[in-house]
């Protein structure tokens, strides 16, 4: 063989072998970038069971949370805006048209709102008397008062994540989907008759989104671990109602 020849079969081979590896490494890219587990946290992996329970475990961890969306209870609907962490939350309520503020430090809850949530819980039509001087300010609810068990729960992190978090009937993966620009894993109870909850691919396996079964409402959590101040009101803000509250 010449050595032009020789030279040629060089080039030819080296060449063979430039492709080839360029080839390899497309079809590798190309798996990584099919593999929907690449880059999370592996939650996805795991069978419907434990991705609940790891949610719900990384919830109750969390030192704060917001939620926000609506639930339903009682045949009633409540939307809620809610800041929560382990020592109290704040936040606001609204049902039926009647919009209210709730605020708890430690075991101590208040309740604020306008005039004309007063006047519906009086069933009067004018601001006199004690209802002028509710009006904007935070009212103590009494822990042995019925309105205190009522609505303590929508500022009690832990009792309204346990509460809330679990699906119902047997559950499934349901696929893969986003909330936010966050990558999450779906599961559902009885093919999502019993709710269907979002569950974080990135960093904590935090529950993004809930669906309740029964059409029991639609909740949305952010700002995981995202501290917030909760302190009592000024002595000038706050109030005895001096009686029961409403509760209906």
């Amino acid at each position: 063989m010449t050595a032009i020849a020789q030279g040629r079969t060089r080039r030819a081979a080296l060449v063979s072998a430039t492709c080839a590896l360029v080839m390899t490494g497309a079809a590798l890219a190309g798996c990584s970038s099919e593999d929907p587990d690449a880059g999370t946290n592996g939650v996805g992996k795991l069978g419907p069971d434990r991705i609940q329970s790891q949610a719900l475990t990384a919830a109750r961890s969390a030192g704060a949370v917001r939620l926000s969306g609506t639930v339903v209870t009682s045949g009633r609907t409540y939307t809620l805006d809610m800041r929560l962490k382990d020592d109290g939350g704040t936040g606001s309520v609204t049902s039926q048209g009647a919009a209210f503020r709730l605020l708890r430090v430690g075991k101590q809850l208040y309740l604020k709102a306008n005039a004309d949530f007063w006047n519906h819980a009086d069933g009067s039509d004018g601001t006199a008397g004690a209802v002028g001087k509710l009006d904007g300010k935070y009212v103590r609810v009494p822990t042995r008062d019925p309105a205190y068990k009522k609505f303590s729960g929508f500022t009690d992190k832990d009792l309204l994540l346990s509460g809330l978090l679990a699906l119902h009937g047997t559950l499934a993966k349901d696929g893969r989907y986003e909330q936010s620009g966050v990558r999450t894993v779906r599961i559902t109870g009885d093919k999502g008759s019993g709710g269907t909850l979002d569950v974080s691919l990135e960093g904590k396996p935090y529950p993004l989104r809930l669906v309740r079964g029964g059409g029991a409402g639609t909740l949305r959590f952010s700002d995981w671990e995202k501290d917030f101040s909760v302190a009592q009101p000024a002595k000038g803000e706050t109030v005895d109602y001096g009686r029961q509250l409403p509760t209906s």
